[in-house]
C-alpha cells in the first residue's frame, strides 16, 4: 500500500493546474487579491453559470474567457478540461457564490484531475457555512457541515433522526420557500428546545441573525415574510443517549411514551403523538385515543 503524493508549488511539470478559486456570497469586497491574480493569468474559467460569473469578472475587469461547468454537462466537459490541462493550460473553477464543491459543482473535475496526476490548488475565501458558525453564538467545534436537507418529507425526517445523534453542532443550507418546512421537521425530531440560529443574507445588505430555540424559530416563520437565503445553525444533541434508547421505550404502554417525548423533547402533546404512533408502526388515532383515554 502506498500513499499518492502531489506537490502544489514545486518541481516542474508540462501539466496545467487546477485551481479552486471562491467567491463573494454577496458582498464583492470579500474577493481576495489572490482570487483576482489567478482569475486574470489562467487561460480558462470555469463557471457554474457564465452569466453569474460574467458580472463578477466584469466588476473586476477580468477578461479570461469562461466556459460553463455544472452538474448538468459534468460527464460531457471532464474530459474536455483534462485535455485542455494536461496539454499545460491552468484552469479556474468557479461557482456562483463561495467554494467550489460544497453544494456547489466541483467535486467531479477535482477527483479527474487527481486520478490524471494534475495539481489541484485551493483558494481561501468565502464560506457561508464558517461565517454562519462563528456568528451563531453556538458552540464552534466539532461541527457537522450537512448542506441540502432532502426534500421529500420522509427522507427528511429519517435524516434529521439519524442527525440527532450528533453532538457536534449542525450547519444546514436552506431555501426560503422551503424554511417553515425543514424548521418544523427540526423542532418535531430534535426537540423544541434546542438551540438554533437563522443566518440570513450574510454579507449583504439585510444580513441579520435570529437566535433562539427551535420553538421561537417555527413561531417566527409561521409569522414573518420569509426572504433571502438561509444557514441554520442548530445545537448539538446534549443528550444522544436518550435517542439511543428509543427502542426501549418501546415496551412502556403508550400514554407513557408519549410523556416521555413530551418530558424530554419538549412537544407538543399531538407532535409527540405523531411520534409515539411512528416508532410504534400504528395510526396515529390509536395513540391519540390511548392517550386522551378515548378507548373503551
Amino acid at each position: 500500500m502506498s500513499i499518492s503524493k502531489k506537490s502544489s508549488f514545486k518541481g516542474e511539470s508540462s501539466k496545467g493546474t487546477l485551481y479552486l478559486v471562491p467567491t463573494p456570497i454577496g458582498n464583492l469586497g470579500d474577493m481576495t487579491f489572490r482570487a483576482l491574480e489567478v482569475l486574470n493569468e489562467v487561460d480558462l474559467i470555469c463557471a457554474e453559470d457564465t452569466r453569474n460569473t460574467k458580472r463578477l469578472l466584469s466588476h473586476f475587469e477580468i477578461k479570461t474567457p469562461q466556459i460553463s461547468f455544472h452538474e448538468h454537462n459534468t460527464k460531457e466537459r471532464i474530459p474536455y478540461l483534462l485535455e485542455k490541462l494536461q496539454q499545460g493550460q491552468n484552469l479556474a473553477q468557479v461557482s456562483d457564490a463561495g467554494m467550489p464543491s460544497i453544494s456547489d459543482p466541483g467535486h467531479e473535475l477535482v477527483k479527474a484531475c487527481i486520478a490524471a496526476d494534475i495539481a489541484v490548488v485551493p483558494l481561501p475565501g468565502a464560506n457561508a457555512a464558517l461565517c454562519a458558525l462563528i456568528a451563531s453564538g453556538i458552540v464552534p467545534q466539532p461541527f457537522f457541515f450537512y448542506g441540502f436537507l432532502p426534500r421529500k418529507k420522509t427522507l427528511l425526517t429519517e435524516t434529521l433522526q439519524t442527525l440527532n445523534l450528533q453532538t457536534a453542532t449542525l450547519i444546514f443550507y436552506e431555501a426560503p420557500h422551503r424554511l417553515k418546512k425543514t424548521l418544523t421537521a427540526m423542532a418535531e425530531v430534535f426537540g423544541a428546545t434546542r438551540k438554533v440560529t437563522l443566518c440570513r443574507e450574510l454579507t449583504k445588505k439585510y444580513e441579520e441573525f435570529l437566535r433562539g430555540d427551535l420553538k421561537d424559530a417555527v413561531a417566527w416563520a409561521e409569522e414573518d415574510e420569509i426572504r433571502g437565503e438561509f444557514v441554520i445553525v442548530v445545537e448539538g444533541n446534549p443528550q444522544p443517549q436518550i435517542n439511543s434508547t428509543a427502542d426501549q421505550a418501546l415496551d412502556l404502554p403508550l400514554n407513557d411514551q408519549v410523556e416521555q417525548l413530551i418530558a424530554e423533547k419538549g412537544l407538543k402533546p399531538n407532535v409527540a403523538i405523531k411520534e409515539v404512533a411512528k416508532r410504534n408502526g400504528l395510526k396515529k388515532q390509536v395513540v391519540y385515543n390511548e392517550y386522551h383515554h378515548l378507548v373503551d
